[in-house]
């Protein structure tokens, strides 16, 4: 089945949402927040938009996180308006995600959202919402419709599994046993994907629009770096525990690998500069906690137990992201055993060391 059918943040509310388990993604969220009032605010100076600022969220998901980015962007935007003297535009808003996204608690949120519009006073513009599924890696919107595009821990997700990985063995991404034709077989696929994102983009953004991008990435050239793979590999650990225990079939492991890409610095500048449609206005990387609520991650000295409360916290997330896809693959009756063994090898590993994620977020205005 495509992917595009099936990738999805797990829905609703319940425990194991991806609504009650994307603290992570928030905390991404605020940290590219300079990075939106610098863009916004080149466009304002520069009179790009006029009546109507129109901003599309990509791979926005479900959940408080979807419609805090367009708050975030509504406050900017008026902020930098009344520096210039601006009238405050309308807002037009298109929220996109693969089609088994959640939009129905996206759907259920907007009177609320609506009634926080209207509390800012008259003087702010009307707001449209709209939601547009469908894959980022194809069109969107018109031609020309866009003046900013944002999307946080999206664009690391690649729009199918890389050919040619038949010799990955039992592992589910690139690691330090892979071949070298399998670190070959993703780069590959994240350059064609990227730089067909960038040229869809480049058809729907106005000229002098932006687009704001968040991913995860390395922070090496190694793709086998503590930082790109240590989760996964413990995930693909957690599931060769359970072939070995005949709860999974060695086919079906054999034929797994997840369609994600963590790029290093170079290769996304060096993808934006072969692509040439988007001028590079500036990028930062910086790093997260695992557990983003564990306020005291250089610790070393932690007690089991207190690991196993962040391994506990961490494998919710990882669930939250990669129980839909796990579950169309191996079935849905190994999930809960799956993450709570993972939970306890990521507990056994953050007693040895604390791993981060790297994120890289990219200014990129259209030329």
């Amino acid at each position: 089945m495509s992917l595009v059918n099936i990738l999805h943040m797990n829905v609703g509310d319940e425990e194991t949402s991806y609504a009650n388990n994307s603290f992570l993604q928030e905390t991404v969220i605020r940290k590219s927040l300079p990075f939106l009032k610098y863009a916004i605010t080149d466009m304002v100076n520069y009179d790009v938009f006029n009546n109507c600022f129109a901003v599309a969220d990509l791979g926005c998901s479900s959940g408080t996180n979807t419609l805090l980015v367009a708050f975030n962007i509504f406050d900017i935007v008026c902020e930098a308006c009344r520096e210039c003297n601006h009238k405050v535009p309308q807002f037009q808003v298109c929220l996109n995600d693969l089609f088994g996204n959640d939009f129905n608690t996206i759907f259920k949120s907007l009177p609320d959202f609506y009634v926080k519009i209207k509390d800012k006073g008259e003087s702010f513009g009307h707001c449209f919402v709209s939601a547009i599924p469908g894959s980022f890696y194809g069109r969107l919107v018109p031609d020309q419709s866009l003046h900013l595009v944002h999307a946080s821990t999206s664009n690391h997700w690649l729009s199918q599994v890389p050919q040619g990985l038949e010799n990955n063995g039992l592992n589910i991404y690139m690691a330090k046993t892979s071949p070298p034709n399998v670190y070959q077989a993703y780069a590959k696929q994240f350059h064609t994907d990227f730089t067909k994102f960038l040229q869809m983009r480049s058809e729907e953004v106005v000229r002098g629009g932006s687009m704001v991008l968040t991913l995860i990435g390395r922070s090496e050239v190694d793709p086998t770096t503590e930082d790109s793979c240590a989760l996964l590999e413990l995930l693909g650990q957690s599931l060769v525990e359970m072939l070995t225990e005949g709860l999974v079939r060695e086919q079906d492991m054999n034929s797994f690998n997840v369609p994600v890409y963590f790029p290093c610095i170079d290769e996304v500048k060096n993808i934006v500069a072969y692509d040439g449609s988007f001028s590079l206005k500036n990028f930062n990387a910086f790093n997260v906690n695992w557990d983003p609520d564990d306020m005291d991650y250089t610790n070393m000295n932690d007690c089991y137990e207190s690991s196993l409360i962040h391994g506990k916290n961490i494998s919710k997330v990882i669930r939250a992201v990669f129980e839909p896809l796990l579950s169309s693959h191996f079935g849905g009756c190994i999930i809960d055993m799956l993450f709570e063994k993972f939970g306890q090898h990521v507990a056994e590993y953050l007693t040895k060391k604390k791993t981060k994620y790297f994120f890289i977020t990219l200014l990129l205005t259209k030329k």
